[in-house]
């Protein structure tokens, strides 16, 4: 997509911070001055005391949609707005991100490079989950991850999981997480999952805790399927660390990758590798 067709966008502000509103105003008059008209959503609106588009509605009217906080707001708003197939900049208020890339102090050099086509949207691959029982269905869109896990500390859960409708596994432990490339260097690489690149189109499977030491994550092809139960009584499906939805006898998750992919708006020179070292420390001498 041509970013010099972007002439409206909707901000959303890191939630409970309404510290932002003077970079609010700073990231308005920027955009502003390159002709791009602003709007902002009603919950952060009312956060800054202005006024504000509920949030499906500035979705529609806008052509991108730009974040002011951290990765969990860019997530949230990529998540959020996913069917209206709009792409999301990331602007930092605090520590570079892993997605949120661009500085409020850099944010005029590049409007300017946006106007003129030298940005680059990255296409990333969003986990469609399906929660299916015999009468009903309730679909999700997960960015980072997925994970299925039990709903008390103190049990463990048994999870059968197909994969193409084939047996795959059985896991016993603490739960599974199945995660995106993009989500790959969230709660995955805590739990020892490999690191994937953002682009690619495949997603990792993660045993939490493993009751077993042979069991190790899984990285397979994104036009996989996979299907989760388990016969406890009781389960908890969690949305990008974001969302929670209890998991009833006799339901099942399915889990693809969408077809359709998130649009994530960078710098031109946006280097994954570079972002890595600086957040993990990746080549520092102990």
């Amino acid at each position: 997509m041509k970013t010099s067709n972007i002439k409206k966008i909707g901000v959303l502000l890191r939630p409970s911070t309404p510290e932002l509103k003077d970079s609010y105003y700073i990231l308005e008059k920027v955009f502003k001055k390159y002709d791009i008209d602003v709007y902002v959503d009603s919950i952060s609106g009312a956060m800054i005391e202005i006024m504000g588009m509920e949030f499906d509605a500035l979705c529609k009217h806008v052509d991108a949609l730009v974040t002011l906080g951290g990765d969990g707001t860019l997530i949230s708003a990529v998540r959020r707005s996913f069917k209206y197939e709009i792409p999301v900049l990331g602007v930092y208020a605090g520590s570079l991100g892993f997605l949120a890339d661009v500085d409020l102090d850099e944010l005029d050099a590049f409007v300017n490079k946006m106007v003129n086509d030298k940005v680059r949207v990255d296409e990333r691959s969003v986990l469609e989950v399906r929660i299916v029982s015999e009468n009903s269905e309730k679909k999700m869109y997960a960015f980072n991850d997925m994970v299925l896990t039990r709903p008390s500390v103190s049990n463990m859960i048994h999870i059968e999981t197909l994969v193409d409708a084939k047996a795959f596994n059985t896991y016993y432990g603490d739960g599974v997480i199945v995660a995106t490339p993009t989500g790959s260097t969230a709660y995955n690489i805590s739990a020892g999952g490999p690191v994937l690149f953002p682009l690619s189109k495949v997603f990792v499977l993660t045993p939490i805790c493993p009751h077993s030491l042979t069991q190790r994550p899984v990285v397979l092809p994104g036009e996989f399927s996979i299907e989760m139960k388990t016969q406890e009584p009781r389960a908890l499906v969690i949305i990008d660390g974001q969302d929670m939805h209890e998991l009833e006898e006799g339901q099942s998750v399915h889990i693809t990758l969408s077809t359709t992919t998130a649009k994530l708006v960078h710098r031109e020179e946006f280097n994954y590798f570079e972002v890595l070292k600086k957040k993990l420390g990746w080549g520092e001498q102990g």
